[in-house]
């Protein structure tokens, strides 16, 4: 059973002085299995929030049904809502820590809220905090804290009620590059360690390739896709997916970067995706060898994805037309994404 499901879901809200009713989410459906770390990204008003929004019951769509593990969110009075919510944890971008309690305090105020005994209040932060690498603070409060010391007590408290799914909406927005390793560090021990399902809403690639297993792409309040992070972004499917993935990798020349590279290179111009293929650069050399082309690489990247090399390689081509186009075909008939660069 996934962890977390959603069938064909449209939430509409109406906006303007018209009333006209616009649709944040349309028509998606979704599945997060048990156990993994599954990421959403997309551009803001995407619809990413709205999403989170209803899979923890502070929303309830206008058509279609929400579930989180056997429980039906979206049937649910207000009152058993509460009782999913327990079992769901949140962290936020902008941290939301109470400024007047202390560090301890704020990992504890979850449990106090729930009832906790004491001891049993006690025991769990401390043990939080060790897991997060904060036990010396815990007398301290939020303004003596970095960024990333604050989001860790972020995660910290959203584990103190020991949840089995944690809802992570842009939470390493706010923080530098090192500090947001070390916070999606922290975040893949919680899946490892402690069995946490994780949902990661994101508008940043880096953020999904360093800790996703899985990843939607939302377009327009949409699924533009779905599926392993490699798979989805090297060979993407949708605009939107391609979109990210040039913007992160920065692996094909831009308009203004073309047009600096036809002023030194008179020959055809392409781009050559990459693939996770052993040998697969030799046998792309030996293809345009094959056919008497002459193959001088003038831009790309590779890049790394689930450990998995991705990117592309950008050529000039010379030799005799009939044997570009020739080299050109086979390597498509192999399966090779191959782009004119226009």
């Amino acid at each position: 059973m996934p962890h977390v499901r959603l069938d064909r879901v449209t939430k509409a809200f109406a906006r303007g002085r018209d009333g006209a009713r616009v649709n944040a989410l349309d028509d998606v459906s979704l599945e997060v299995a048990t156990g993994e770390v599954f990421g959403v990204i997309g551009h803001s008003g995407a619809g990413k929030s709205t999403l989170v929004r209803l899979v923890n019951g502070l929303e309830s769509p206008t058509s279609g049904r929400v579930f989180v593990g056997d429980r039906e969110v979206s049937a649910l009075s207000e009152g058993d809502r509460r009782g999913v919510r327990r079992d769901i944890g949140m962290i936020f971008q902008q941290f939301n820590l109470f400024r007047s309690r202390t560090v301890a305090g704020n990992v504890a105020y979850p449990l106090k809220v729930a009832g906790v005994p004491r001891a049993e209040r006690d025991r769990r932060v401390a043990r939080l905090l060790d897991f997060v690498g904060l036990l010396d603070r815990a007398h301290d409060h939020p303004e003596q804290l970095s960024g990333g010391q604050k989001q860790r007590v972020g995660i910290a408290r959203a584990l103190a009620t020991e949840p089995s799914l944690l809802l992570a909406d842009e939470a390493t927005s706010a923080l530098d590059p090192r500090t947001t390793g070390e916070v999606l560090d922290l975040l893949g021990r919680v899946n490892r360690e402690l069995g946490v399902t994780i949902v990661l809403i994101t508008h940043e690639l880096d953020v999904i390739r360093a800790v996703a297993d899985r990843v939607a792409v939302m377009d327009g309040g949409r699924i533009a896709e779905t599926g392993t992070v490699y798979d989805v972004f090297a060979q993407p499917r949708s605009t939107a997916a391609a979109d990210f993935v040039r913007g992160a990798l920065r692996d094909r020349p831009s308009a203004a970067t073309l047009r600096r590279l036809r002023r030194t290179h008179s020959g055809r111009l392409v781009s050559v995706a990459i693939r996770d293929r052993t040998g697969f650069q030799t046998a792309l050399a030996k293809t345009f060898l094959a056919h008497n082309v002459a193959a001088d690489i003038v831009f790309g990247g590779i890049s790394e994805l689930q450990e998995r090399a991705v990117g592309s390689l950008t050529f000039e081509l010379t030799g005799p037309a009939e044997g570009i186009e020739a080299a050109l075909a086979a390597l498509r008939a192999d399966g090779v994404d191959v782009a004119e660069e226009d």
